[in-house]
């Protein structure tokens, strides 16, 4: 089975400031966050550096052929190190670019595209601006016709749920990934997963462990919500995605999908769709090989 992590990030230094609050990390993998101290990374990543040389490492362990690299506000603008993470190893990462969010989105498409980036990342949630903004729709118009790829996390909020629908209405070629499975614990979680009946719009379950921390390991309500929008929108629209590397500071990465290979309320050709096959096709991704099992010790 080819495996595919639709949602995970990559930074050599989190180090921001996010609506006047500073990011920034501290020693034994736990970072300042909005005036909180947090444990942002596993303990043993004791330098801050949540590097590809390491995810490589779990991706070979946990057999992910590729890893989706998406961006967030929180951990500041990566798109120097992931070009390089892209440059060095194209068949095991696609990694997304992001705009400068305290600029204006004007031109920064084609800024992204020069870099070398296939993708864009947008943490929706994080904006202040409308989605379809003037500024914002030539953005993604811009993106449309350079034939990008778009992974945006929304907001559990009806209103910016009603924005994407109206760039998806005018971007109907774009390609578009809907982060974060909807917000899947949230009110509104199923209207964007319906967002995906677009012939464009998939979904994607990056950090699904996290919205169901609560309940933890073995995840059956995790289980049952990807059912629930398989029967709404088709599996062959769904993805998996770890959130790598927040959520493995409660679980192991293998954790984060085997929950699915284990379960017995999908099928096995289900299981493929979901965890390789979909993503393959949305992302183009080629090239790809089949990570062997190594036994554990423990075994």
């Amino acid at each position: 089975m080819i495996i595919v992590d639709a949602h995970s990030h990559l930074w050599l230094r989190q180090d921001t400031v996010v609506d006047g609050q500073r990011i920034s990390p501290l020693p034994n993998g736990r970072a300042m966050f909005f005036g909180e101290e947090r444990q942002m990374l596993p303990p043993f990543m004791i330098d801050g550096r949540n590097s590809a040389e390491v995810f490589l490492s779990n991706m070979d362990y946990a057999q992910v052929s590729v890893a989706v690299v998406v961006q967030e506000v929180i951990d500041g603008n990566q798109n120097v190190y992931l070009q390089e993470v892209q440059r060095r190893w194209p068949s095991r990462f696609f990694c997304c670019g992001m705009p400068d969010m305290t600029e204006s989105p004007a031109g920064q498409a084609d800024v992204l595209a020069g870099m070398g980036f296939r993708g864009v990342a947008l943490p929706g949630h994080r904006m202040h601006d409308a989605l379809d903004s003037p500024e914002w729709m030539d953005f993604f118009h811009c993106m449309e016709d350079r034939g990008m790829i778009l992974d945006i996390c929304l907001a559990d909020d009806a209103e910016q749920i009603a924005q994407m629908e109206r760039v998806i209405r005018n971007c109907p070629k774009l390609k578009t990934a809907i982060g974060h499975f909807g917000m899947v614990t949230g009110e509104h979680w199923m209207k964007q997963i319906l967002l995906a009946e677009a012939e464009n719009v998939y979904v994607e379950a990056g950090g699904i462990t996290w919205l169901f921390n609560s309940e933890f390991y073995p995840y059956p309500s995790a289980v049952k919500a990807i059912r629930e929008a398989a029967d709404a929108v088709g599996m062959d629209k769904l993805m998996w995605g770890s959130d790598y590397p927040r959520t493995i500071t409660a679980i192991t990465y293998r954790m984060s999908y085997d929950f699915i290979q284990k379960t017995q309320e999908l099928s096995e050709e289900e299981k493929r769709m979901l965890l390789g096959e979909n993503a393959v096709k949305f992302y183009g991704l080629e090239n790809l090989e089949e990570i062997p099992y190594v036994k554990n010790m423990s075994e």
